[in-house]
């Protein structure tokens, strides 16, 4: 059975909320549970630099985020679960598909195009205040795509004028250098609800007209209450078009309970009564996932470790992508110059061995407790451990970082020696590529 790959990614720069859940936490979940299927799952925290300058609030968003995919139920053991700036390769990606990318491509993205109008009419300069990045937006969303080669992206019919850039610009690339990258299809499903929000406006943070997917009871309950609704009096008749409540209720509730909630529309329901029961089948579904999002929130060095542990099983994959494409870009040794092919050359061989993870090797010292080390490229020694008193305790603390890479740094400081020529930022990365 071949295996498709299916990627989705989140901006990191606010709260969960309800529409997020319906519109792509709850689809993703689900599709995680796809045997045929391999999913990428991202924070897109780079991108949320282009959008917010306020990086507390983007590690919070982060943390949120990530605590909310895990709490709605995505396993990390089963995909791929990442931040998009621990994948060094993806920011060197960019580049080079900047490099094949017309700039008249990128006039025409959305985005760009709704920031000049903006612009135009408050009458000011065509690109005050826009960015760089901003105006690069669909290229680094193109990196994200192709890094993977993943092969269908679920999105929303508002984004699907970045899958189309993404396959415009893999075709150039394909053409001048090769064939290197799938063309990924945009999935659209429009059974995938877009939730109103208090306004009975489309739910979103550009609105201010939210619901927290996991505020506390108490604040649900305040939120729904908030919904903006009609006139209409307790005994009449109320229309469901249109209506927001209805709407929310639909996005939880099976068809029976849509149905039963439709009738007490035409029945007349009050606008409180309606609100009740709106909120006690939100509650039902989101209070287990409150708990166990609590829990996640309460305990960020656990998100880490999955996210380490992510970005390791990912760089496995885009590690060696990069290298070929570095090849195919001419971004090689100069001794292939003059007639060798380039896997002969010397300063190649160097950048696969860089690429080879670095390994532990266990010993015994004459004071009889158990050390290990982790070395690197060239034998440069990466790591020291303190002694132990046998070698299944140092075997555990081994196993940990196989297991956890980075994020079981804080485990086990305490038994590690620091080396003076190493520090952690670079230590970081090595230890991810080392999880099995």
């Amino acid at each position: 059975m071949s295996i498709s790959r299916v990627l989705t990614g989140i901006t990191t720069t606010g709260t969960p909320h309800l529409g997020n859940y319906v519109g792509a936490i709850r689809p993703s979940v689900n599709a995680s549970l796809d045997a045929g299927v391999q999913s990428f799952y991202f924070l897109a925290d780079l991108h949320g630099l282009i959008k917010c300058p306020e990086p507390e609030r983007i590690q919070r968003s982060t943390l949120e985020i990530a605590a909310s995919w895990l709490a709605a139920g995505l396993d990390p053991e089963r995909v791929v679960f990442y931040r998009q700036s621990d994948i060094v390769e993806i920011p060197e990606l960019t580049w080079l598909l900047t490099c094949v990318t017309g700039k008249g491509m990128l006039n025409r993205a959305h985005a760009y195009k709704a920031a000049i109008d903006r612009n135009d009419q408050a009458g000011l300069d065509q690109d005050a205040d826009v960015t760089a990045g901003l105006f690069m937006y669909p290229v680094l969303m193109a990196a994200d795509i192709l890094m993977f080669n993943a092969h269908r992206v679920p999105v929303g019919r508002d984004q699907v004028q970045h899958l189309e850039i993404t396959r415009d610009i893999a075709l150039r690339f394909n053409h001048q250098y090769g064939d290197h990258f799938v063309l990924p299809e945009a999935v659209i499903d429009d059974d995938v609800a877009t939730l109103p929000g208090l306004d009975g406006r489309k739910m979103s943070k550009s609105y201010d007209n939210t619901i927290p997917l996991f505020g506390t009871r108490l604040q649900l309950q305040k939120q729904i209450a908030a919904i903006v609704t009609d006139s209409r009096v307790p005994g009449e008749a109320k229309s469901t078009e249109g209506s927001a409540l209805f709407q929310i209720y639909q996005a939880f509730a099976t068809p029976s309970e849509t149905a039963a909630f439709r009738q007490a529309f035409a029945e007349g329901i009050s606008w409180a009564d309606a609100k009740s029961r709106l909120f006690e089948r939100l509650d039902h579904e989101l209070a287990p996932m409150r708990t166990r999002y609590e829990g996640l929130i309460g305990d960020p060095v656990r998100i880490e470790e999955a996210l380490r542990v992510g970005a390791g099983k990912a760089r496995q994959l885009a590690a060696p992508l990069m290298l070929s494409l570095r090849q195919a870009v001419g971004l090689r040794g100069l001794g292939g110059i003059g007639g060798k092919r380039p896997a002969e050359v010397a300063p190649d061989d160097a950048v696969r061995e860089e690429l080879k993870p670095p390994v532990f090797k266990q010993y015994r010292e004459r004071d009889g407790k158990f050390y290990f080390k982790l070395v690197g490229a060239q034998g440069r020694v990466l790591l020291q451990s303190r002694g132990f008193e046998s070698p299944r305790d140092a075997g555990e603390v081994i196993a940990s970082f196989q297991k956890l890479g980075a994020g079981a740094w804080p485990l086990h400081e305490g038994h590690l020696q620091p080396l003076a020529d190493v520090d952690r930022e670079e230590l970081a990365p090595a230890l991810d590529r080392l999880v099995v």
